[in-house]
């Protein structure tokens, strides 16, 4: 049995659902999740900076429960830190734990689940669609292309509350994919956020497009696998999780 550790904002209502559903597939019953939450309300960078400043006591608690490894999944609130501020806080929140519980345990942020698997994936040139108000897309931007990325399009859907954004229908992701420029993209990232419902579409919108799709949530839970020291491979859930494109044959 291995223990999932899962750090996030108290108003999100989809990490606890997407991740379990995903790892289901692999796990063989074998995972088990448990939860610390950091209060978030309303997604502005005076609230996201707050809820980082609590992860120390969050990564306390999870410790806890004797993790195997620990998800920091809040994309935006490390990234507005300012470029490769999960490095750091993944590192933070890892002696945390090792503190607590005495032993040394893998630290996956989604913000860094990201870049790294869109370097994995070798893409260079991405679309995204992020749930956020305009301003906020722009710092996730920023936060890419400063680790060497170019988002060649983008679509914000300008919601600010957060539980509002887990109340998103997940079936409207490929129209919004259309109104996408993707002539310049080799990659898509369907959901720039872990609270923003993305699972049922992964899927269809990389049969549609023939891009490789990426999501904030197929991204950590490739980290949680790889952590875990399981292969990241989840069927039918994009090309993070082990689906390319007919077209692409990438080693990840």
């Amino acid at each position: 049995m291995k223990r999932v550790g899962l750090i996030v904002p108290s108003s999100n209502t989809t990490m606890e659902t997407e991740i379990p559903q995903l790892l289901a597939k692999v796990g063989d019953g074998r995972l088990t999740f448990h939860s610390s939450r950091a209060r978030l309300h309303t997604v502005d960078v005076e609230s996201l900076r707050g809820m980082v400043d609590d992860g120390a006591r969050c990564a306390a608690e999870v410790g806890d429960a004797d993790v195997d490894v620990v998800a920091y999944a809040c994309l935006v609130a490390l990234m507005s830190l300012g470029a490769e501020a999960h490095k750091s806080v993944e590192a933070n929140l890892g002696d945390v734990i090792s503190a607590n519980i005495g032993k040394q345990v893998p630290i996956v942020s989604s913000a860094g689940a990201l870049v790294r698997t869109l370097k994995a994936l070798g893409l260079k040139k991405v679309v995204l669609v992020a749930p956020y108000m305009p301003p906020l897309t722009r710092m996730v931007i920023d936060y890419i292309e400063a680790d060497g990325f170019t988002v060649v399009d983008s679509i914000s859907l300008s919601v600010a509350n957060n539980l509002a954004v887990g109340r998103l229908d997940p079936a409207r992701l490929p129209e919004h994919v259309s109104k996408l420029d993707l002539s310049g993209a080799d990659g898509l990232i369907l959901s720039a956020c872990v609270q923003m419902p993305s699972l049922p579409s992964v899927q269809k919108v990389q049969d549609a497009t023939g891009l490789p799709v990426v999501t904030a949530a197929t991204c950590t839970a490739r980290e949680i696998l790889l952590g875990l020291g399981l292969e990241a491979k989840v069927p039918g859930a994009g090309a993070a999780l082990g689906t390319l494109p007919a077209r692409q044959e990438v080693a990840v």
